[in-house]
């Protein structure tokens, strides 16, 4: 019996209708070949266009290179390294005075007959400055001579006197008070002499000083007196001041002062005179602070053999308390510091490197540090320019 879904002989077509023949006759029904003959065509038709057109070869996805950053750096942005001499200063401040000077006052008193030199006159040491009346004090001296010329009489009149009565007493024809008497007036005498013979010297000395003349070698810095003038002793009359050398007193502050001692070197620079630098020692250093300053003060000899310097100029100097030569060392600005340590950046080639440094001592205040590790002609950079880091390209350009 057929089956439900069999098609009716009718509506068979003649492959089907062989086909359920074969299946009466328990044979396999044939199955159909040119489906796979048309599947077969398709493969080998797909593979021959294949083969005659290869694929194009995978284009490779480069990615894309990011611009490489170029820094600017400026020549007064770097610094190239040498041995240098370094030094540790203590700043002081203050104003110049003649190393030796002289207050010239009359030894004399009288009439002032000549003044011969006037401020700013060069004079050496013994010209004549001013004379004073010398009438009058060679008739005191006169006088004087007298009257211990005199005194000095009597006195050998006594001695003689003296020696008779002892010569006498000795025999006994004089009596001790006699002979007491000799002596004393003898004695007295003596005395009157020696004070007269003081007046003489005094007198002499005053002549001698009539002369006024210079105490040292120099320039005559100011004078108070005119001829006709009656002075008496101890008047001053001038001020003498010798140039050649020039002390500048000066002033450091209290903590500053304590690495400052006598000795060291110094470098000054003087108000109205720019660009010309002197050099100095320091000959000695106060003890006590100025009160109220809180100051110490320094003194400085300075050469003055050219006579550039005057007194009264203010002054600045630089006392040298350390110095080591030879050493190398970069701005404070330069010094960088990362996990790894301290360093600077150095210009090579194109490039900017990180060079390891030891610091072994600061100076000036920290502005310079002494560092090993870097070689002479390294150019680093000395400005503190946080944005570069090791690696970077950089192009050096002017200013």
């Amino acid at each position: 019996m057929s089956s439900a879904h069999e098609k009716p002989v009718w509506a068979q077509s003649r492959r089907e209708k062989r086909n359920a023949e074969r299946v009466a006759q328990g044979l396999k029904p044939r199955r159909r070949i040119w489906p796979w003959i048309i599947v077969l065509a398709i493969v080998a038709a797909v593979a021959a266009y294949i083969f005659l057109n290869p694929a194009p070869a995978p284009v490779e996805t480069v990615a894309a290179e990011e611009p490489v950053v170029v820094r600017q750096i400026r020549q007064s942005e770097t610094a190239t390294l040498a041995p240098a001499t370094l030094r540790e200063t203590v700043k002081v401040t203050g104003t110049l005075v003649p190393a030796q000077l002289s207050d010239v006052a009359s030894q004399a008193s009288g009439r002032v007959m000549a003044v011969l030199v006037r401020p700013g006159d060069t004079v050496n040491e013994g010209d004549v400055l001013a004379q004073i009346d010398r009438a009058a004090l060679e008739l005191q001296l006169n006088q004087q001579r007298a009257t211990a010329s005199a005194t000095r009489a009597q006195f050998e009149s006594s001695q003689q006197q003296l020696e008779r009565t002892e010569q006498l007493a000795t025999q006994g024809l004089a009596s001790s008070s006699v002979l007491e008497q000799a002596r004393s007036a003898t004695a007295a005498l003596q005395s009157q002499l020696d004070a007269l013979q003081t007046g003489v010297d005094t007198a002499a000395l005053a002549l001698d000083n009539a002369t006024v003349t210079s105490p040292l070698s120099g320039v005559v810095a100011s004078r108070s007196v005119e001829p006709g003038q009656t002075i008496q002793a101890g008047t001053p009359l001038f001020n003498v001041v010798n140039l050649d050398e020039m002390e500048f007193q000066a002033a450091a502050s209290v903590n500053s002062s304590a690495l400052v001692s006598a000795g060291q070197s110094a470098s000054v620079t003087v108000t109205g005179l720019e660009g010309q630098q002197f050099t100095g020692e320091v000959s000695r250093v106060n003890p006590v602070a100025l009160t109220g300053t809180r100051t110490v003060p320094i003194y400085i000899e300075l050469d003055n053999s050219n006579g550039a310097l005057r007194g009264g100029m203010f002054a600045t100097g630089n006392i040298t308390v350390l110095e080591e030569a030879g050493a190398m060392a970069v701005p404070s600005s330069a010094l960088r510091e990362d996990a790894e340590g301290q360093f600077v950046l150095v210009l090579d080639g194109e490039t900017l490197i990180r060079k390891p440094v030891e610091v072994t001592r600061e100076w000036n205040r920290g502005s310079l540090i002494q560092v090993s590790g870097l070689a002479e002609g390294d150019v680093i950079v000395a400005a503190a320019l946080t944005e570069l880091q090791p690696g970077e390209r950089f192009a050096l350009v002017e200013g």
